[in-house]
């Protein structure tokens, strides 16, 4: 499990453990946890979660405040893909930290040498995660059908490509 918190300008990427994300979990509505992936809950019951699956507690680096939380969907896929989330607390959105949060999950990925594609889903176009992403150089490869979300715009970085 990567140990190491991941700093940015304003961030500190804070791994999170497994107790982390069973109280997470457990602190969740039923509308909260209806919207998180099956596969993923599977992977943190069984203990089989690793820093692919736990993600990070972002923390802002000069007042400690919590101000999202951000991670992989898993691990990195028999093509070398993996997928991003992020999500910021809305007292703390328009400040740049999705954008700071997506670009050191995919600095790391690419560094980590399994990785060839980091893809993210969105909900619809233009909106702010695709002004994220955008900014992060994904490229929009188009709606597709996910099997746990439904429609949404698939983006892609491939490792080498330049922001």
């Amino acid at each position: 499990m990567c140990a190491t918190p991941i700093h940015t300008k304003n961030l500190t990427l804070v791994p999170n453990t497994f107790d982390d994300v069973r109280k997470l979990i457990d602190g969740m509505g039923a509308h909260e946890r209806a919207q998180v992936s099956p596969d993923w809950l599977a992977l943190v019951h069984a203990a089989t979660a690793d820093h692919w699956t736990l993600g990070y507690t972002l923390m802002h680096r000069t007042t400690e405040a919590v101000v999202g939380t951000c991670g992989f969907k898993g691990p990195p896929s028999a093509d070398r893909t993996v997928e991003i989330a992020y999500g910021i607390a809305a007292d703390h959105q328009r400040r740049g930290y999705a954008t700071e949060a997506a670009e050191a999950l995919v600095t790391y990925a690419f560094s980590s040498g399994e990785v060839r594609v980091v893809r993210a889903h969105t909900f619809s176009d233009g909106n702010a995660s695709t002004r994220v992403l955008e900014k992060c150089g994904f490229q929009r490869i188009g709606e597709v059908v996910h099997p746990e979300d439904g429609l949404v715009v698939r983006w892609e970085r491939e490792s080498g490509v330049a922001t």
